[in-house]
């Protein structure tokens, strides 16, 4: 290059106007197998007058599916599910049938752990109960989220509910010492593996971005499915945020298959905040780099333009599998919009 032209290239370098050399084009995220297998079925539980979130399905001894999931009054939008949510029983003949809600089975309890909020409904069978975690606050905020437990000796209740929390956050200045929530537990070698999202009270605090904090994901293991549960010290075993802008994930679902632990999680950040993300893990801890488990709402649906009042519009969030003999067959989540507008059940089949 002659002088002259290398000192006006280099000039305008300088100035953001020319770019000396090309870029290196970011790679594509991996595609999981998990995602090519997905079909979708369409809405469900579009109930006028609430939000419905968190879908949590199993397979009932009368070979129905039954759906453990939120929801709360309208009129409170999007945030009502941090102050005056309630977790409610659905029935279907088939997961592509028409659901039957039958009825609430936990409500806010006034001077308990859970009293503004019972959320994030995690639905599981074990030496012939059945478990439903979840999470519950006492103040309608994030930091008094933690994570309980009610049984029942039948799908249909009635629900003994634990009056303390399962899983307190940790000590002033640890990663979770900000609340415990977003409960998923399997079982695996004679032990209970519940995985729970926290995170920092001062990077929260502190946070000046849309979203505020890192959520990160640890585990704690039992040898009963009610606990008691203790921290693994290896903990987190999840954290995005050595990535960088803020990576983290939520809503993760944890189930083992053919010798490995599979995560479900939605994706905040690591790639962008509209794909579901999966992992891997032989011994659970150690996780794989994610790839994507599902894509936004527009991959599969059309949909009329987002309205105002819906920020989270045209993704997938939450996502919970119907387990059949220990395999996926179909995947539920939660996404706005549908008949009112508000939010509802999304579900796919699992095709593979």
């Amino acid at each position: 290059m002659k002088r002259r032209i290398f000192i006006q290239q280099s000039s305008l370098a300088g100035l953001g106007l020319v770019t000396l050399g090309p870029r290196s084009p970011q790679p594509e995220p991996p595609v999981s197998e998990f995602a090519k297998t997905l079909k979708p079925v369409g809405r469900a539980l579009e109930l006028e007058g609430y939000y419905v979130w968190c879908n949590t399905p199993i397979i009932g001894p009368d070979d129905k599916v039954h759906v453990f999931f939120s929801r709360w009054d309208a009129k409170k939008k999007m945030s009502g599910w941090i102050n005056g949510c309630e977790i409610v029983h659905a029935v279907a003949d088939t997961p592509e049938s028409n659901f039957e809600v039958t009825g609430t089975i936990l409500k806010p309890r006034p001077g308990y752990w859970d009293a503004t909020t019972c959320h994030n409904p995690f639905i599981t069978f074990f030496n012939g109960k059945y478990y439903l975690y979840y999470m519950g606050n006492s103040n309608g905020k994030t930091n008094t989220k933690r994570i309980g437990l009610a049984i029942a000796d039948t799908i249909n209740g009635p629900w003994q509910r634990f009056d303390e929390p399962l899983l307190q956050p940790g000590e002033t200045g640890r990663w979770d010492d900000h609340c415990t929530t977003n409960p998923s537990v399997t079982y695996h070698n004679q032990k209970y593996f519940l995985y729970y999202k926290s995170w920092n009270t001062r990077d929260y605090e502190s946070a000046s971005g849309p979203i505020r904090g890192n959520r990160k994901y640890g585990l704690a293991i039992a040898d009963h499915p009610e606990g008691p549960f203790k921290k693994y010290e290896g903990n987190p075993v999840i954290d995005f945020s050595k990535r960088g802008n803020n990576a983290q994930l939520e809503d993760a679902f944890v189930w083992h298959e053919n010798k490995r632990f599979y995560m479900l999680a939605r994706d905040m950040g690591y790639y962008n905040h509209e794909y579901g993300i999966i992992m891997n893990a032989r011994d659970g801890k150690k996780w794989s780099n994610p790839a994507i488990a599902f894509y936004p709402a527009d991959k599969y649906i059309k949909q009329p333009a987002a309205p105002a009042h819906l920020s989270r519009y045209g993704r997938f969030e939450r996502p919970q599998l119907l387990l059949k003999n220990g395999k996926p067959i179909y995947l539920f989540t939660a996404s706005q919009g549908g008949k009112f507008m508000t939010a509802s059940s999304f579900i796919f089949k699992i095709d593979g």
